[in-house]
């Protein structure tokens, strides 16, 4: 009788993946004005800071040998170079696009030449908001969208990606 192979050990808790050791990554976009995060509407974005929101991505993502790479730009043209840099080379995108969201067909084009997952994000609930903010151009090329979850979002965005990739957290 065959015995079955033994698992890889499963990555404590504690113990964060170097990057150089892993051959997964996701990339995390923020769009413009995500660098207030901490000062801006705390009432609506609360008062994380947009270094404590990718630290969380990070950490979560790091627990599956994953690394997250992180580009905020107020310009959306730096968000879709970013796609297209990543094409090939990057497993998933979370993209928290800002107003981008709501007008940025360059982004949603970008995106939808991407092959693979992508989770859009969102702090607040846009459909909660101002009416403008109810349509989203990136949602139609998103596999899942997060929406009002406040900072719980991001992690919720990376297990989002992670279990779209296959990959399972110890």
């Amino acid at each position: 009788m065959e015995s079955e192979p033994a698992a890889a050990p499963a990555i404590p808790a504690s113990t964060p993946v170097d990057p150089a050791e892993s051959s997964r990554s996701i990339l995390l976009l923020s769009g413009p004005n995500l660098n207030l995060l901490g000062d801006r509407q705390p009432e609506v974005y609360g008062t994380a800071t947009l270094a404590d929101h990718v630290a969380t991505a990070s950490e979560r993502a790091s627990l599956a040998g994953v690394v997250v790479e992180h580009l905020q730009s107020n310009s959306e043209s730096d968000l879709v170079a970013a796609v297209h840099r990543g094409r090939g080379v990057v497993d998933a995108i979370v993209v928290n696009a800002g107003a981008v969201t709501h007008y940025g067909w360059s982004l949603h084009d970008a995106l939808a030449a991407f092959d693979g997952p992508v989770v859009e994000l969102h702090i607040s609930n846009p459909a909660a908001r101002e009416r403008w903010r109810h349509t989203s151009v990136v949602s139609p090329v998103a596999d899942v969208v997060i929406q009002g979850a406040g900072g719980l979002g991001y992690r919720l965005a990376i297990d989002a990606a992670l279990g779209l990739l296959g990959l399972d957290l110890p």
